[in-house]
């Protein structure tokens, strides 16, 4: 059966990046308007692909080690 909504998100919202990443709103637009986290826009909506925040979190990991 083909399902047309994939079971997991393809891009969070800013809210829920702040909630998995535990950042405060302001510190996330701020990681967007740095270009250390990579979004778009859809119409108003801002966008964070789920490879983006993947890729933020590994270059966090090879920065601490």
């Amino acid at each position: 059966m083909l399902t047309l909504v994939p079971s997991e998100p393809e891009a969070f919202t800013v809210p829920e990046v702040m909630k998995a990443l535990r950042l405060s709103r302001s510190k996330v637009y701020d990681l967007i308007r740095t270009k250390q986290l990579h979004s778009f826009t859809s119409g108003r909506c801002r966008r964070i692909p789920v490879d983006a925040v993947r890729q933020y979190m590994n270059d966090r990991l090879e920065e601490a080690a």
